[in-house]
């Protein structure tokens, strides 16, 4: 079976976890959890970094650093993983999902501003299989509006907008370190934002609101949370820090080979990559239209019974049980790409000869 995508471990993994056996540094207080938050920031271009032991607890964090909570609205993409709206709940707020793009499959700036009122208070753009979305545009309607922006760059950590990093053009971005992103950490995410004060803020509730009084007794003046990734973790973040450009290449050389390979089929919409970008593909993404010959499901099954993991594009949240009744902008675009988008095998470690193998086989099921 080839894989949809799983991680790839070539560095200083080993090295440095074992550096934190043999010293005991394996808990949330350890050397490399403050080089990991550093060197991130660093790579990045953030002024402050707040590792997470999740991207959901990036993004809940995000919320509560900036007092989202009961009574507020924040808008949100439909087509994506459930977790930024999941957080919106969390806290108490309620979600409004706006439609995507066609093209590029993230929240379509041109449908926010009929959803906000009195009571919208943020904005979460999704940028979705890596494919940024338009910040431009997005950062003017909040500036407008006074919302804050909390981008969920989960998916889109080596993905640029106009020479600057996703995840460091709004108030908040939230990355993640799951074992299928492009670097992992097992499980772990980051938050990232431009304002040191909002970043103290972050830390500050990640860590249980804790303060060390002057007899090394810890008081908390408001409720926390234990956010904290362990050291263990950490190191191996910095490990896979080092390789993430060589990844990154590795990616979008792997697109670049699925374009063209699959570019003169007929039904088959390839991904774009507007020209203000870089898309880092963190899942190469194709949408089957009415003119193939399979329906998008069929596609799965064929790929399958040939050894070829493929996923369906994310459900769209809108039309779950926990969200149905929530105020939305119209979801044509969403519902249709929900029904058409197919994810192909993207791990960094994805062979071009594997590549090729995929491609035959979409190529045959048109025949």
């Amino acid at each position: 079976m080839i894989p949809l995508c799983i991680p790839e471990i070539r560095g200083n993994e080993w090295k440095y976890i074992k550096e934190c056996l043999d010293t005991n540094w394996v808990s949330s207080v350890g050397s490399y959890v403050d080089r990991f938050e550093i060197e991130f920031s660093k790579y990045v271009n953030a002024k402050k970094a707040v590792v997470t032991m999740n991207g959901t607890a990036a993004l809940d964090l995000a919320l509560r650093s900036l007092s989202i909570g009961p009574g507020d609205e924040v808008i949100v993409p439909s087509l994506t993983f459930i977790s930024p709206v999941n957080t919106i709940r969390y806290v108490g707020a309620t979600p409004v999902f706006a439609d995507v793009c066609r093209g590029t499959f993230v929240m379509d700036t041109n449908k926010i501003e009929e959803l906000i009122t009195p009571k919208t208070r943020a904005i979460i753009p999704v940028h979705i299989y890596g494919h940024p979305v338009d910040m431009d545009k997005l950062m003017s309607i909040a500036k407008k509006h006074n919302l804050y922006v909390i981008e969920d760059a989960t998916e889109s950590l080596g993905s640029m907008y106009s020479g600057k990093a996703t995840g460091t053009i709004g108030d908040i971005g939230c990355f993640s370190f799951n074992g299928n992103k492009l670097i992992t950490t097992g499980a772990g995410g980051m938050l990232v934002t431009n304002d040191e004060k909002t970043g103290e803020r972050a830390k500050y509730l990640a860590t249980q609101t804790k303060t060390i009084t002057d007899n090394g007794a810890m008081y908390h003046e408001e409720v926390g949370y234990n956010y904290r990734m362990p050291n263990l973790l950490a190191a191996m973040g910095c490990a896979q820090l080092e390789n993430i450009e060589e990844y990154i290449r590795i990616k979008r050389e792997n697109a670049n080979i699925y374009n063209e390979l699959l570019k003169d089929l007929k039904g088959i919409t390839l991904p774009i990559e507007k020209s203000n970008v870089k898309n880092v593909h963190w899942l190469y993404s194709i949408v089957i239209e009415d003119e193939h010959v399979l329906t998008r499901d069929e596609l799965i099954k064929k790929l399958g019974e040939n050894g070829v993991q493929a996923r369906p594009f994310f459900m769209p949240v809108h039309k779950m049980k926990p969200y149905e009744n929530c105020r939305h902008s119209g979801m044509k675009i969403t519902d249709d790409l929900a029904n058409r988008g197919i994810n192909l095998p993207s791990s960094v470690g994805l062979k071009k000869i594997e590549i090729e193998q995929i491609c035959d086989i979409i190529r045959n099921a048109t025949l």
